[in-house]
């Protein structure tokens, strides 16, 4: 008797239709910058599935007012849990290092250091500094917004979630290797839980005699300045890297993602 395939899950399905939405695009080339938009005009642009970057954004978040030094400053208490040691191998891992300390002992830290991966504020969930943001009303299920703090060389590893995605670069710049949803067959991905896939390929130092299928991946780069807002659709792959000291803010959306809203 032949074994019945169990039905895909919402979550399956939302990712199959996401890809396949994601190859009626054909080759993207480059990332669009644009000016401010209003909620409407977001979210016309936003279901064409494709990333792009809106300049001038930050002009009014109070959190872009504050310095380096002025964040150490005033929140110099406030809990932190850095990634050290190797987090990118370790990314998706229980076994990454976490070290929880103040803001000010992590800015401590990092002036000390001295491994090739710096220590990184990454994924933090800080009421104190999100109070400081502004962000526009685009997503109407927006959850709670993360902080990524760090020095130049601070790096996430390739993977892309499921979730429609707005970042914000507050200061310094990013570096943004995407990779668009229907090309996950070529990225060697692995399920973390359901909305969230790392990838195995590393776009800095590529193994294609290991990975051979990740050459016929088509990176596209772009680099999120001061003041900018990156929107990422849900499913594109993303490897990010620090071009300089950087803080950044991001907003996920449990709304159903644009690219498949009617």
């Amino acid at each position: 008797m032949t074994a019945v395939p169990p039905a895909a899950t919402p979550t399956a399905r939302r990712r199959q239709a996401i890809k396949l939405a994601s190859a009626c695009n054909g080759t993207i080339t480059h990332v669009p910058r644009v000016a401010p938009l209003d909620v409407g005009v977001f979210r016309a642009l936003a279901k064409g599935g494709v990333p792009f970057v809106m300049l001038g954004m930050l002009r009014q978040w109070p959190i872009a007012k504050l310095t380096p030094e002025q964040l150490k400053t005033q929140f110099a208490d406030l809990r932190v849990r850095a990634r050290a040691h190797d987090y990118v191998e370790k990314a998706f891992s229980a076994k990454r290092t976490l070290l929880e300390m103040p803001l000010a002992q992590y800015f401590d830290l990092v002036s000390t250091h001295t491994a090739a991966l710096p220590p990184y504020l990454g994924n933090q969930q800080l009421p104190e500094l999100n109070a400081l943001c502004r962000w526009p009303p685009y997503f109407q299920k927006p959850v709670e917004p993360r902080l990524w703090l760090g020095p130049a060389g601070t790096v996430t590893p390739l993977h892309c979630d499921y979730d429609d995605n707005l970042f914000a670069q507050i200061w310094g710049s990013k570096r943004f290797v995407l990779y668009p949803p229907h090309q996950a067959d070529f990225l060697y991905t692995r399920e973390v839980n359901p909305v969230l896939f790392g990838s195995a390929h590393d776009p800095d130092t590529p193994d294609f005699e290991q990975l051979p299928l990740a050459s016929q991946a088509t990176p596209l780069e772009c680099v999120v300045a001061p003041g900018e807002l990156l929107y990422l659709p849900a499913g594109w792959f993303h490897h990010v890297r620090a071009l300089e000291f950087s803080l950044s803010a991001n907003l996920w959306a449990k709304d159903r993602p644009l690219a498949l809203q009617p």
